[in-house]
C-alpha cells in the first residue's frame, strides 16, 4: 500500500471519528459520574420501574448536551425497542402552546399509526395526549419528551408545560420530560404551578478543562493499532502526533483556541480543519496543519476590516489609541486631529492630509464600526463634536498593522510604544 493510499485511508478514519459523537464522548461516557451515565440512569429507571421523571440539561452551546442526549436515546431504543417512543420539540419552532401540542399529537399519531387531525383544538390535543399517555402506561411503554430550547417554552402562560407535567402526575402514565437549555436559570423561569410538578433534576454541562481537551484530542487523532493500516505507518503517525502534543507551540495554539471558545463543538471544528490540511504525500499531521486550521475557524471581522482601511484611517485609529493610553476620558474628532497633528510635527511624516479628507476617513471608520459614538445623544450635533470611542482592542490593532501589506514603519513604531 503506497503512502498516499495509507494517508487517504487514515483521513477517512479520522473524519468518521470527528463526525461520530459516540466515539468523541467515549472517554467520558465510561465514568459513572459522567452526565451520560446520570442521564441514562434517569431514563432507564423510568422505563424499568414504570415511573415518571423530568430533568434539565443546562450549559453553554456546543458543550455536548444534545449529543449526549442523542446517545442515551439511541441506547434506550436499542435496549427497549418496543417500549420506548420519542417526541421531539424545539422552542424556536414550537414555542406557541397550541402549535407545540399539535406537533405532539402529530408525532404520537405517526408513532402509533393513527389518523392526525389538523383541525383539532388545543383542548382536543391536550385530551388526546393525556389519553395516549394513559394507554402507553397501561401497555408499559415510556414516552420520552425532548424539549430543546426549553427556556422558550417557559415564556407566556406555560400551558404546554403545565398540561404535560400535570398529565404525568397520573399513576397510569409513564413518561420522561427532558429539557435542554443554554440558560442556567431555566428552571427559575417556571411558574409556581409548573415548578411544583417538576422533579428539579439538573445536569450541568461545562466546557472541558485543558487536560480533558488534550485527552479528547489524543483519543480522536491516535490511529488504532488493530486497523487495516500497516503497523509501521500507524506507529510513525502516532509517534509524530505525540511529538506535536508535547510541543510548546502546539500548547500555545490550544490556549489561543480555548481563549475564544473552549467548547467541544469548537474543538471538533478545529480538528476537522487540521485533518483536512494534512499532507497526503507525507501522510503525517504537522504543527503547520494546526496553525493553518486556527485562522480558518476563528474569523476576525475587525482584522478583515483593517485590511481594507486606508493609511489615513490607520493613523486615526492609532491617534485614538494614544488618547486612550493618555487616559483621556472623552474625545471627539477635533481631539483626534490635534493628536494627528502632534504626530506629524514630532516625526515629520509625509502622510499628512487636510481636515476635510480626515473627516471623510473618520466617517468611513464609523460606517465600518471600528469606532462608534459614546452615546446616542446629540444627533443634532455635528460629527466633529460628538464624543467617540474605539471598538477595536490593542491586540487586534497590533495584529492588523502586522498583516497590513504597505503599513508605514512609523505606525508600527507607534503601536509598539503604546503596548
Amino acid at each position: 500500500m503506497g503512502r498516499q493510499n495509507q494517508a487517504k485511508e487514515a483521513l477517512i478514519l479520522l473524519r468518521n471519528r470527528l463526525c461520530n459523537p459516540r466515539f468523541v464522548f467515549a472517554p467520558f461516557s465510561l465514568s459513572p459520574d459522567s452526565n451520560y451515565s446520570k442521564l441514562k440512569f434517569i431514563v432507564s429507571s423510568s422505563v424499568t420501574e414504570a415511573s415518571n421523571n423530568s430533568a434539565l440539561l443546562l450549559g453553554p452551546r456546543g458543550c455536548g448536551k444534545n449529543a449526549v442526549l442523542e446517545l442515551v436515546i439511541e441506547d434506550m431504543l436499542k435496549e427497549y425497542p418496543d417500549t420506548v417512543s420519542v417526541i421531539k420539540l424545539n422552542g424556536l419552532l414550537h414555542s406557541d402552546d397550541n402549535c407545540a401540542l399539535k406537533e405532539i399529537a402529530r408525532q404520537l399519531c405517526m408513532e402509533h399509526q393513527l389518523l392526525f387531525s389538523k383541525m383539532a383544538s388545543f383542548d382536543d390535543n391536550t385530551q388526546f395526549m393525556i389519553s395516549m399517555l394513559k394507554e402507553c402506561g397501561l401497555a408499559h411503554k415510556t414516552v420520552i419528551f425532548v424539549l430543546d430550547e426549553f427556556d422558550s417554552f417557559a415564556q407566556g402562560k406555560q400551558r404546554l408545560l403545565y398540561s404535560l407535567l400535570d398529565a404525568m402526575q397520573s399513576l397510569t402514565s409513564q413518561a420522561v420530560v427532558i429539557g435542554v437549555s443554554c440558560r442556567l436559570d431555566a428552571d427559575q423561569l417556571l411558574e409556581k404551578r409548573v415548578r411544583s410538578r417538576f422533579s428539579h433534576r439538573k445536569l450541568l454541562f461545562l466546557p472541558p478543562s485543558k487536560e480533558d481537551l488534550l485527552r479528547i484530542l489524543k483519543h480522536i487523532l491516535e490511529l488504532p493499532t488493530d486497523s487495516s493500516l500497516p503497523h509501521d505507518y500507524v506507529a510513525e503517525f502516532n509517534s509524530s502526533l505525540l511529538n506535536i502534543l508535547a510541543d510548546e507551540r502546539f500548547k500555545q495554539l490550544i490556549d489561543t483556541l480555548t481563549n475564544s471558545d473552549s467548547t467541544c463543538n469548537h474543538l471538533l471544528k478545529f480538528l476537522f480543519s487540521a485533518v483536512c490540511h494534512m499532507n497526503v504525500e507525507t501522510g503525517l499531521l504537522s504543527i503547520d496543519n494546526f496553525k493553518a486550521a486556527l485562522p480558518s475557524i476563528q474569523r476576525q471581522p475587525k482584522l478583515e476590516c483593517l485590511k481594507d482601511c486606508s493609511i489615513l484611517e490607520l493613523y486615526i485609529l492609532i491617534c485614538m489609541r494614544r488618547l486612550e493610553v493618555k487616559e483621556q476620558e472623552s474625545y471627539n474628532f477635533n481631539s483626534v486631529m490635534k493628536e494627528y497633528k502632534s504626530i506629524h510635527n514630532s516625526f515629520q511624516t509625509s502622510d499628512y492630509y487636510s481636515r476635510n479628507v480626515c473627516l471623510r476617513a473618520f466617517e468611513h471608520l464609523l460606517a465600518c464600526e471600528l469606532i462608534s459614538f459614546m452615546d446616542h445623544r446629540g444627533h443634532n450635533q455635528s460629527i466633529e463634536f460628538r464624543p467617540v470611542k474605539l471598538l477595536i482592542s490593542y491586540h487586534e490593532l497590533y495584529q492588523g498593522l502586522k498583516l497590513y501589506r504597505s503599513c508605514p514603519a512609523i505606525l508600527q513604531k507607534l503601536i509598539d510604544r503604546e503596548g
